[in-house]
């Protein structure tokens, strides 16, 4: 099998070049080959039974990321698997912000639906001294994150814990970040299809009825479980951007400033205590 006769067939589902990259992104991680080997036929001499098991895996709509098992998340890459979300670089906004907020002092940090740990793993390895936490409701996520985290040498705790039901602490942490569940059910119509026949849907949905579902429950514990100073970072559905600011000054936190992506969509907030 030829590159061009691997990558071709996948224009039925992707643009031509997402299709090609596609294709380059399964010769680089799966067999090692470089462009160079890809521009001197060296697919050819792969076993073409194999490449076709691949091929259809990913006619089928399944995320790349999901057949490699891997995922990039900026300078690092994360293991996947249909267990996780596929880390999106919308969310390094996130770990950037929250570096930037605790600096290189010692500072307590929570990831809450910690997923692939990209998160918290990204904040550790940037802030060294931050002493990160990650809680996930899902053994397969914990055991995917843990296995990330001792993968890419971060020091991380990660504990199983269900963020609708929280415990009751006090004062406990400088910083909480979250990028819960936010999509509501009525919108998966406008979805990509490998999203919605691949990922997660628990991390992915909540009831029609309460958008702010996750978002409410780990504002009224952060308002009791930050420091003095502390603030809450989410990532956020931008349909609900204005009700969450809402909610979130409701519950009694001081200041809260919304934040767009690159695509000019309310996408962040953070609200301090």
């Amino acid at each position: 099998m030829t590159y061009q006769a691997f990558w071709r067939p996948l224009t039925v589902l992707y643009p031509e070049r997402e299709a090609q990259w596609i294709g380059r992104v399964i010769m680089e991680e799966c067999y090692g080959l470089t462009q160079s080997d890809i521009i001197m036929g060296k697919v050819e001499r792969l076993d073409e039974q194999v490449l076709k098991a691949i091929q259809q895996r990913l006619l089928k709509g399944e995320p790349v990321q999901y057949v490699v098992g891997m995922a990039a998340f900026g300078d690092n890459l994360f293991m996947v698997s249909p267990s996780v979300l596929i880390p999106r670089p919308e969310t390094l906004w996130l770990c950037h912000a929250v570096s930037e907020t605790i600096g290189i002092m010692p500072r307590s940090v929570l990831d809450i639906g910690t997923g692939s740990g990209c998160i918290a793993i990204t904040i550790a390895l940037d802030r060294p001294t931050a002493m990160v936490t990650a809680w996930d409701i899902s053994n397969d996520a914990l055991d995917l994150a843990r296995s990330n985290a001792l993968r890419l040498e971060a020091d991380v705790d990660f504990v199983h814990q269900d963020a609708l039901c929280p415990p009751d602490n006090y004062n406990l942490w400088n910083v909480i970040v979250s990028n819960p569940p936010y999509i509501c059910l009525q919108e998966q119509a406008a979805m990509e299809r490998n999203v919605l026949d691949f990922e997660p849907h628990l991390a992915l949905f909540v009831p029609n009825d309460d958008p702010l579902l996750y978002y409410r429950s780990i504002a009224r514990y952060a308002i009791k479980a930050l420091t003095a100073d502390g603030a809450l970072f989410f990532e956020i559905n931008p349909l609900y951007a204005s009700e969450l600011g809402d909610l979130l000054l409701d519950t009694g936190f001081k200041t809260v400033k919304i934040y767009q992506d690159d695509y000019e969509k309310d996408r962040y907030i953070i609200a301090w205590k």
